[in-house]
């Protein structure tokens, strides 16, 4: 079996719009999960979140700064290329 293999998740070239769309929700989804958790581990486990909700804040304000990124180039006509890889590994 392989130790490690990566996954394209996103490769692509996407227009201002879609690809705030396309980042947007995956951001979104990674912050409600992290909600999700947190709450579920606090209240049947009691156990400490601080770690995860460090992790929901640096996945804000990377969505933020995504945010005003974008912004700024809603001035330039050009697109914006997009890649984004999944690995996977064991880890012993």
């Amino acid at each position: 079996m392989e130790l490690e293999k990566e996954y394209k998740l996103i490769d692509g070239i996407f227009s201002n719009e879609e690809a705030g769309n396309i980042l947007t929700a995956l951001f979104n989804y990674k912050i409600d999960y992290h909600n999700r958790e947190d709450f579920s581990n606090h209240i049947r486990f009691n156990k400490d979140i601080s770690n995860s909700k460090q992790r929901i804040q640096e996945l804000i304000d990377a969505k933020n700064a995504i945010k005003v990124m974008l912004e700024k180039s809603k001035m330039d006509p050009s697109n914006l290329v997009i890649k984004s890889t999944i690995t996977i590994s064991f880890e012993k």
